[in-house]
């Protein structure tokens, strides 16, 4: 976990997810349990991006609404403390939307259209020209709910930097264009670990694709999962020698395995052969159901009281509103926006 030091580092954190389906591993490795770090030296902002998750599911608005409760139940179930962290739904803020039009200003369509990320996922959508408005702008919109809270830190994968350095340049050009020091600078904070491939082992983990192990997974659904985790497929007989590189199995066991020592003998033993997948197999359920049960315990029981998660995002979202109505008035003021 890549961790920055508090006596050093600016102190605000942006952070937050498009609530399109319950959270998985993927999640957690590469952003949930370094939140729940975070929130005791940082002030921690956690967005429920539903508004952003519109871009590309107008199609199906009730998905993105259930799941903002699911996704909420996630955060608490992993230990994300709603008395440390603001979690904040980010539709009920107007003032992003408000900021996101003024920032559209400070970038070109074709700037958008170039920007790695967005490019990417164009490609990965299918959109070819067909692409929705809001979906093209997100940098911009992006760019709005970083700077509503002045964060300074953003943790994102590596594929996200150009997202970041996008705020960065909409930042420059409004500080410079209005003579004013409103907006500030933000760094990408990187993870150790990055995005953990699916159980199928040809992509990320996505809940679009289907190759996920969700965080509330139940003990069969992680025992059916394991069975399908990819592994070496030259490794057709027990004593021949195995392939760590490209081995899921591995490649979580690396990353949730608590037992390093002996992880690395499983490793040397799978390597010079003698070793069966499904021993490797075995020490992975293991782990994943002991990991995992309490989380879903945790769950369960919060789910029970699904008022309670509503409370928690009411008043997070208030208390993120009143430092985004502050950003948005020094923005307009900056404009000469302020009339009255």
């Amino acid at each position: 976990m890549s961790t920055p030091t508090p006596s050093t580092s600016p102190s605000v954190i942006l952070t937050g997810d498009r609530p399109t389906g319950p959270l998985h591993l993927g999640h957690y490795v590469g952003s949930l349990q370094n939140r729940v770090a975070y929130q005791h030296d940082y002030r921690q902002f956690i967005m429920l991006a539903d508004a952003q998750a519109l871009t590309d599911n107008m199609d199906d608005t009730g998905k993105v609404h259930r799941n903002v409760v699911e996704v909420a139940l996630d955060y608490l179930a992993v230990g994300i403390d709603p008395a440390k962290s603001t979690i904040l739904i980010q539709s009920q803020i107007p003032e992003l939307a408000e900021l996101t039009f003024y920032y559209l200003n400070l970038v070109t369509v074709a700037r958008l259209e170039r920007n790695p990320t967005v490019k990417a996922e164009i490609v990965l959508r299918g959109f070819e020209r067909d692409i929705p408005a809001g979906f093209l702008t997100y940098p911009a919109s992006q760019c709005a709910d970083i700077t509503a809270f002045k964060a300074t830190l953003v943790p994102v994968g590596e594929d996200q930097i150009p997202m970041i350095e996008q705020t960065n340049e909409i930042v420059r050009r409004f500080n410079r264009t209005t003579g004013r020091d409103v907006l500030v600078e933000c760094k990408a904070l990187v993870p150790e670990i990055g995005r953990l491939p699916g159980i199928d082992g040809k992509a990320k983990m996505s809940k679009s694709l289907g190759n996920t192990i969700n965080l509330g997974a139940s003990a069969a659904e992680i025992t059916a999962a394991v069975k399908k985790v990819y592994t070496d497929p030259l490794h057709l007989r027990v004593e021949d020698p195995g392939h760590l590189e490209g081995n899921i199995a591995f490649v979580y066991l690396d990353a949730f395995d608590p037992e390093k020592a002996a992880l690395a003998e499983m490793k040397a033993h799978y390597v010079r052969g003698g070793l069966g997948d499904s021993i490797v197999k075995k020490r992975l359920e293991v782990v994943l159901q002991e990991m995992l049960a309490p989380i879903r315990a945790r769950r369960e029981e919060l789910a029970k009281d699904r008022g309670y998660i509503m409370q928690v995002l009411k008043e997070g979202t208030a208390k993120a509103r009143e430092v985004a109505a502050r950003t948005a008035d020094e923005v307009k003021a900056a404009l000469g926006l302020s009339y009255f």
